[in-house]
């Protein structure tokens, strides 16, 4: 076995890094910190800062209601074409709106009344448990006759696209699955399960929460029928950013949104008492979209889409591997193990370290040693990275610390008992 890397490789691979610059365009209030959760919270890039101040002070300090006549009116359409170019979307079919709860159950409504006498619903065991929660909401409201099929795990961090397909039959309605898995980054296959999943006349949706923003997604090529995502992750949208929701143009004319609100009707101010959808994507929306909340992702999305998701993806696996390098050389020997696939191509943006006490190491991390993480039970640290933000030094600190943390004995500091929020 080689050397384990040292500070000084860390910063040469810094050095040698075509993204480096990329950190300047976000606000680093504290240099010093290790901030590696970007996979639930990306940092605030400096355009925008000046772009909300426009937005409140001149188009709604100024504007007033006429606002709406210059561009608020079409914000969640014009962001989700620009978000549509990194998700791999041709225009007219990606909006930016409400959360990614309530654009899945839109869209998991919709896809259940395109298959009429089918009754299962598809997923796996490690899909964000929300996602869950929000399938057995809709069999439930459906009369209980709809059922939820979770496709287990033989190893706890993936679920092969063989077992989904495996799982399928005549009675699947609906495949419905997170692309990168929460807790460990394993991604899933999605050409082949969406294949897969129409071979046997099930329509597909896809969550892209950890995928958007630091993954290259094709929708349209692999033929995908819906999506949905949030924005505050990798694409940097801020807390509790808008979602956003995908509809394949093949369904636009048949697939109808299950809330019926005036945004969604065909002439919103034409006021008619009886509804009528909108054509294509339009039809998805529902109640007034929030301009303010929107205007903070679209410089965000301007930014991405400018540096391309190739770059992106490119860095993004180069820290990936670095922290499995890393694990290997400075944590596996005091007690760690991995929680995430070995291969960067079949990884997403973040890496999960497991350790017994690791609920515990995780707030000495934060309380104690600078490194910003979370943790995901049972055991789970989250090591998430941002391309545009965290360097090769960051990744190489966090490991450094995540070690003296178990070695010096911080982690014994803390209880174990779990807080409200972890």
């Amino acid at each position: 076995m080689g050397a384990s890397p040292d500070r000084a490789a860390a910063l040469a691979r810094d050095a040698a890094d075509p993204l480096a610059a990329a950190r300047e365009q976000f606000v680093i209030a504290d240099d010093a910190l290790i901030y590696m959760d970007g996979n639930s919270l990306g940092r605030l890039p400096r355009a925008t800062v000046p772009h909300l101040h426009h937005v409140v002070e001149e188009a709604w300090g100024a504007q007033l209601i006429r606002g709406w006549g210059t561009g608020w009116y079409e914000a969640p359409q014009r962001i989700g074409d620009r978000l549509g170019t990194l998700l791999g979307a041709a225009a007219g079919q990606v909006l930016m709106c409400d959360s990614t709860s309530v654009n899945l159950f839109k869209v998991l409504m919709a896809a259940l009344a395109l298959r009429p006498g089918r009754h299962t619903i598809v997923s796996d065991v490690l899909n964000f448990p929300s996602d869950l929660y929000l399938a057995q909401g809709c069999a439930a409201l459906l009369g209980g006759q709809h059922r939820l099929r979770l496709v287990p795990s033989h190893d706890t961090l993936t679920v092969g696209a063989d077992d989904i397909a495996a799982a399928l039959d005549d009675d699947t309605a609906v495949v419905m699955l997170t692309h990168v898995a929460f807790k460990s980054g394993a991604i899933h296959d999605m050409a082949a399960i969406t294949a897969a999943a129409h071979a046997v006349g099930a329509l597909v949706i896809w969550d892209l929460s950890h995928s958007a923003g630091v993954l290259p997604l094709a929708l349209d090529a692999c033929n995908v029928d819906f999506a949905v995502g949030c924005s505050y992750k990798y694409l940097n949208g801020g807390p509790g950013a808008p979602g956003y929701l995908y509809v394949n143009a093949a369904w636009h004319e048949q697939a109808v949104s299950p809330i019926w609100g005036w945004f969604g009707q065909h002439q919103p101010f034409g006021f008619a008492l009886d509804y009528t959808p909108a054509a294509g994507i339009a039809r998805f929306l529902a109640g007034t979209p929030p301009i303010l909340a929107l205007a903070a992702i679209e410089p965000a999305v301007e930014q991405l889409a400018g540096i391309g998701i190739a770059a992106i993806r490119a860095k993004s696996m180069a820290l990936t591997g670095f922290m499995i390098e890393l694990f290997d050389a400075l944590l596996a020997p005091v007690g760690y193990t991995l929680g995430s696939p070995r291969d960067v191509a079949q990884l997403g943006g973040h890496v999960s370290v497991r350790h017994p006490a690791g609920y515990q190491i995780n707030q000495a991390l934060i309380e104690r040693l600078d490194v910003i993480p979370d943790f995901r039970e049972p055991d789970n640290i989250r090591l998430g990275m941002s391309p545009l933000t965290t360097r090769f030094v960051d990744v190489w600190e966090a490991a450094d610390r995540l070690r003296r943390a178990v070695v010096d004995g911080h982690y014994q500091a803390f209880a174990a008992q779990r807080r409200a929020v972890t």
